[in-house]
């Protein structure tokens, strides 16, 4: 099937009852937590206003377990609320979090970088199918032609490593990865080419930091480019203020993203900060083989210095 046909594709990837059944299942699981004391909260997804889509939750009640659900509209990365930059969740006791594989991976990276502790989590894992696209048809059920493109090269599908593990997948079909085919595009262009498709694309940028404020490894709380004495950065959509804060931030990154796309999904501008991210991670994965958030003990390689590492790049 070519990518076109993938596209206007409307056949289930899974049916419906697979999620109503993981959603029973995840109640059940956070109101037995909740009421045996075992943690103090429960960070999972809940019914959005608008029909077919779903927000964050914690909830702290057994009694408000119900509210908990689990669908394709479940997209956020949940594990931006265990950081420092959401003081009133951590700290409060042992947590409870519904976590997707990609939820798990950025979860593996924060404890590698001391921000949260295992013993201090309880993961809710769940099989997911994927997630909705931006500017999908939520009204219709997750398919490969309203599935986000991060989804279609998902290789982790079913999380490894939580405490328990809700829902089992059926077999699912083999999508066109439109990702990494954009990336081959990027790849192979001439350097004076890909440096006008990203100017091109920073250009757009409103400097609104919705990507800053969405991706769970922008944890500061100070970021380096909110400072003016000295400003490092210039806080206006100026475009070499633009460029150099899209720069410092991919640099910031650079093995360490998970992999979660939630920049590209909250950028208002549309601009392809995903892609830019998996470039980042597949020169680490080149250069070191490095692959973040596959294990909490790992260290990025731009972190840690080897005797024995490459420095072919040195001129």
């Amino acid at each position: 099937m070519n990518n076109t046909a993938q596209k206007h594709d409307a056949t289930p990837l899974v049916a419906e009852s697979y999620y109503a059944a993981v959603t029973d299942a995840l109640r059940t699981e956070a109101a037995r937590l909740l009421s045996e004391g075992v943690v103090t909260a429960v960070i999972g997804y809940k019914e959005g206003r608008r029909h077919g889509t779903a927000g964050p939750a914690i909830v702290v009640d057994p009694a408000r377990a119900n509210e908990l659900i689990f669908s394709a509209a479940c997209v956020n990365n949940l594990a931006l609320y265990l950081t420092k930059a959401k003081k009133g969740v951590a700290g409060t006791g042992k947590i409870a979090i519904v976590a997707k594989g990609c939820d798990l991976r950025a979860l593996a990276g924060l404890m590698a970088e001391s921000q949260i502790r295992r013993e201090d989590l309880h993961i809710i894992g769940v099989a997911c199918a994927g997630v909705f696209g931006s500017g999908a048809d939520r009204r219709e059920p997750l398919s490969a032609g309203n599935l986000a493109g991060k989804c279609r090269e998902c290789s982790v599908g079913a999380p490894e490593g939580a405490d328990i593990v809700i829902g089992t997948l059926p077999p699912l079909p083999e999508l066109s990865p439109v990702e990494a085919e954009e990336l081959a595009r990027l790849e192979a262009m001439t350097p004076a080419e890909r440096w006008a498709f990203w100017k091109e694309n920073f250009a757009r940028c409103i400097r609104c930091f919705a990507c800053r404020q969405v991706c769970p490894f922008c944890y500061c709380e100070q970021c380096l480019c909110d400072r003016n004495r000295p400003q490092a950065v210039e806080t206006t959509p100026r475009p070499a203020g633009n460029m150099a804060w899209h720069i410092v931030r991919a640099m910031h990154l650079a093995g360490r993203c998970a992999g979660c796309a939630e920049c590209e999904r909250a950028c208002p501008m549309d601009i392809p900060l995903n892609l830019l991210n998996r470039k980042m991670a597949r020169e680490l994965k080149e250069l070191y083989g490095h692959e973040a958030g596959l294990t909490p003990v790992e260290k990025g390689p731009l972190v840690i210095y080897r005797e024995d590492d490459d420095q072919s790049f040195i001129k």
